[in-house]
């Protein structure tokens, strides 16, 4: 059971890279840092979209947007990384 939760502990940090991959993409964008014609960074960002999407698309039903502000990105960060440090240690103790 153990290995069991450090295989998800490994993928919830996969998914928070993939997360502050996308952030950063997402402001390169924004401020036109890279060219969203060129082919290999529109397929990026795609895949970053089709991650992370379902995930913040959830949270922003019940979290409304500040402003200018997308606060699903951090309301989606906090919680996962509350389930690694908390939650899975927790469980971990439970089963040694």
């Amino acid at each position: 059971m153990i290995r069991l939760l450090d295989f998800v502990d490994w993928l919830l940090g996969l998914y928070v890279f993939i997360l502050v991959v996308a952030a950063v993409m997402s402001w390169l964008v924004a401020f036109s840092v890279i060219n969203v014609r060129n082919d290999l960074v529109r397929q990026i960002l795609y895949t970053l979209d089709a991650l992370t999407e379902p995930a913040l698309r959830q949270i922003r039903r019940f979290v409304p947007p500040a402003g200018a502000l997308d606060l699903s990105f951090l309301v989606l960060f906090i919680l996962i990384q509350f389930i690694r440090f908390v939650i899975i240690p927790g469980l971990q103790g439970l089963f040694v």
